[in-house]
């Protein structure tokens, strides 16, 4: 069963984006959970880029959605009972990276201080970081990833699935790219936000990833006092690394700071981690200078690659899946 709760954001109250505080979150439970008295271990589920919450239970002819193929492994018994989770951290400007930011709110600790409380105090949950697990895709494998290394304490399980990492190369290209669309609005980020997110019919030529950029940058290198509430970490005329910013966006990035982290991420029962040979976004490549870290630090984990981009990879969440439900049977 598909349910959809309505959750408190006490950590979002007064988030500088004005964004709403209370979130919509769907929540799938397992066969049979309204007739019986188990509890079950549970699996949060991180979206990518504008998406999460109500925005994944949108139904195709052609595939299913996330929860959908969730029901269907649990009915036919391909992975064990369990609930799953799907926050809503969507931003004014599409997404959080599930981190805390002065220019964005406090979206790890809404999920760390709202979210998984309300769950374990309205669902019949194994609460014990054992029968926890964390996963998500594209900026939701991001975030999986960076919660793991924060919170080892409350997930024994992780999935990163085509997660950002080594920003010099899934970022970093596109500032050309910015720059020019940028040129449509007086290279001016201000007059861009003006009239957000603007009519379709006006958005021209790179309007993505002029979006991309700015929330990306909101959650990476706030600043209150800059015009926009955050710096951007190049020249807005030339594109030429503002190095100051940048490493605040390094402080960030999992393929530099892992070392940071690795006693946490030793913990984890369960590290799984893949990506597309073929990402668009050259984040096969983070993934392997990350995984190679992770082999030189002596933390266990998984890494596949797949024959795939960075779209249409929903089908790789059932072998994330299918290792949690080996932990838990």
């Amino acid at each position: 069963m598909i349910r959809v709760e309505t959750i408190p954001g006490k950590a979002l109250i007064g988030n500088p984006m004005g964004d709403p505080t209370e979130r919509r979150v769907p929540v799938v439970t397992p066969p049979g959970y309204e007739e019986s008295k188990a509890s079950y271990p549970v699996v949060y589920f991180l979206a990518g880029f504008a998406g999460g919450g109500v925005f994944t239970l949108g139904e195709s002819i052609w595939s299913e959605n996330t929860p959908q193929r969730v029901e269907r492994l649990m009915e036919s018994g391909e992975i064990a009972p369990m609930i799953f989770v799907i926050p809503d951290c969507v931003t004014r400007l599409g997404g959080s990276q599930y981190v805390n930011s002065d220019a964005t709110g406090r979206y790890e600790d809404h999920v760390i201080e709202d979210v998984i409380p309300y769950i374990d105090s309205n669902f019949r949950t194994l609460a014990g970081r054992e029968h926890r697990a964390v996963m998500g895709k594209s900026s939701g494998g991001y975030g999986a990833t960076v919660l793991a290394m924060r919170h080892a304490d409350l997930f024994a399980h992780a999935a990163d699935h085509s997660g950002d990492k080594y920003f010099d190369f899934c970022y970093r290209a596109d500032i050309p790219h910015v720059v020019a669309a940028l040129g449509n609005y007086g290279n001016s980020p201000a007059e861009f936000l003006r009239d957000f997110p603007h009519d379709r019919a006006k958005r021209g030529r790179g309007w993505f990833t002029i979006v991309n950029m700015l929330a990306m940058a909101s959650c990476y290198s706030p600043n209150p006092q800059a015009e926009i509430g955050f710096n951007l970490p190049f020249d807005l005329q030339t594109g030429e690394i503002d190095p100051e910013v940048w490493q605040r966006w390094l402080e960030f990035d999992p393929a530099v700071i892992v070392d940071r982290h690795a006693a946490a991420l030793e913990t984890l029962d369960t590290y799984f981690i893949d990506c597309g040979k073929w990402d668009e976004h050259h984040l096969q490549l983070g993934a392997r200078i990350y995984c190679r870290r992770l082999k030189e630090l002596g933390v266990a984990h998984e890494y596949e690659e797949f024959d795939g981009g960075h779209m249409n990879t929903a089908h790789r969440y059932e072998v994330s899946l299918k290792k949690f439900s080996d932990a838990w049977r």
